[in-house]
């Protein structure tokens, strides 16, 4: 015989074996349910029930996998509990054999109150921590994963108490005594340079966070580099920037992004570019070949404003007559920020006549701009520099004025000139030794980003090559 019909007829004998248990089981529960049944003659009735018995054990045997787990082994379950794990015990560098350090991560929505309360800490001791201003600035906006590590005695009481107060500060407290005693330890820092690039999906921020930008560095992408040549509100799926930034790295990790060094944006159909440089100590942004890419002038010196009376003549609304109109007016709220539409000096700040509050601004090559009508001035003074986008005042009705607005002019070499349309002069272009050291700063820079570029976007034209092949 064959080890596969010794099988069978293993299999068989078990089958028969277990009909056998199945009648005496249900031969036994009948004789429990109906005692008389077995002592007098079967009636009809008697024989019904017990048909009924035999075809729900059979059923029985067959759905309920008890009755058959000696032919298949029964399958496992899993169950995976949460487990509230304690803190993290280590020992401290350098402290000897004696000093823990109960290290807790703070969760999402968890106070400082909550960790001390967790660490079965009293809050008074809390307090007293946080009656030193330096730490209380830095304890009160926790944000979620920062570490904080005590040290308790055998009754439970805080030692130590240790916390990061900025990237390259760690701070240890010993609360032993009535006064606190404060070490500062330096935590050594490397800074790295790393490029990333992206393709916009949906956003241009969810795409610069996912790329590992910080908010920080996405605002300065759009509200520095690019902000006189793109719109932002145009940006559409499928357009590609580039960045080479500063990343700061502490044992290991990175902690953060700093500076971008250079960028480059594509968007219906053209690349822009922008490199950072520090010229007579002020860091901008050129291209590359050494153009700013700060416009000199900013077309609307007032934010979330409507115009409202264009340069030419026009009915005076005040004195009724035909006058030229010598500048533009922006209707706004009273209080709405004005700022500089380049960089300049103050030239003037105060009254004159129907200006009411006025400042004006030279910014050189004979250009100069003024601003009236102003509720008040900002903190400017006569002969001050001021940078692009400073704030100089704010909208009101002061003068000959209707409502609160701003009358803004543009003159150039004393003579009035329509600020929606006259053409500004352009940004002074480095040369020289500027133009020299800017080359040559930027020149790695450029080769690392444009090898970065070509090796991911032609990543990404395979894909969706592959994709489209596909679809």
């Amino acid at each position: 015989m064959s080890l596969t019909d010794h099988g069978r007829v293993r299999k068989q004998q078990f089958h028969d074996r277990l009909g056998i248990l199945h009648h005496r089981h249900l031969h036994r529960k009948l004789k429990e349910r109906f005692p008389a049944a077995f002592n007098t003659r079967w009636t009809r009735r008697h024989w019904l029930h017990a048909s009924l018995f035999a075809t729900l054990g059979a059923l029985l045997a067959t759905i309920v996998p008890g009755f058959s787990s000696q032919l298949q082994p029964a399958s496992q379950l899993h169950a995976t509990l949460p487990l509230q794990l304690p803190p993290l015990t280590v020992r401290a560098p350098g402290e000897g054999a004696g000093r823990l350090w109960d290290v807790v991560q703070v969760e999402r929505g968890q106070t400082l109150g909550g960790v001390f309360d967790r660490m079965g800490v009293p809050a008074a001791t809390m307090h007293r921590i946080l009656d030193n201003p330096a730490n209380r600035d830095a304890l009160v906006r926790l944000r979620p994963g920062a570490e904080l590590a005590f040290e308790l005695d055998e009754h439970g009481d805080l030692r130590g108490f240790r916390f990061d107060r900025s990237p390259t500060q760690r701070v240890e407290l010993d609360l032993r005594g009535e006064k606190i005693h404060e070490k500062v330890l330096e935590r050594a820092t490397t800074t790295r340079l790393a490029v990333t690039s992206a393709e916009i999906d949906h956003s241009l921020y969810a795409a610069g966070r996912k790329a590992g930008l910080s908010p920080a560095a996405i605002a300065v992408m759009t509200d520095d580099i690019f902000k006189y040549d793109i719109d932002f509100k145009d940006v559409q799926p499928g357009d590609r920037f580039s960045a080479v930034v500063e990343e700061t790295w502490r044992e290991g990790e990175r902690i953060g992004t700093g500076r971008i060094l250079a960028a480059t944006f594509s968007t219906d159909g053209k690349t822009y570019t922008g490199f950072r440089f520090e010229r007579n100590g002020k860091a901008e942004y050129f291209t590359a070949d050494g153009r700013p890419l700060k416009k000199s002038f900013i077309r609307m010196p007032i934010p979330y404003a409507r115009l409202s009376s264009k340069f030419g003549a026009r009915r005076h609304p005040v004195l009724g007559k035909m006058r030229m109109h010598k500048g533009v007016d922006y209707a706004a709220g009273t209080g709405t920020p004005i700022m500089a539409a380049g960089d300049a000096r103050v030239q003037f700040v105060g009254t004159q006549r129907g200006y009411g509050n006025v400042v004006i601004l030279d910014h050189g090559r004979g250009h100069t701009t003024l601003y009236a009508h102003m509720s008040r001035f900002g903190k400017v003074r006569k002969g001050q520099q001021v940078a692009q986008g400073t704030v100089i005042g704010y909208v009101g009705s002061t003068g000959l004025a209707t409502g609160p607005h701003l009358h803004y002019e543009f003159r150039v070499n004393g003579v009035h000139r329509n600020p929606l349309s006259v053409t500004m002069p352009p940004p002074e272009p480095l040369k020289g030794a500027d133009l020299a050291a800017f080359k040559a700063a930027t020149a790695p820079t450029l080769a690392r980003m444009e090898s970065m570029e070509q090796l991911m976007f032609a990543h990404a034209d395979q894909a969706k090559q592959k994709k489209n092949k596909r679809g």
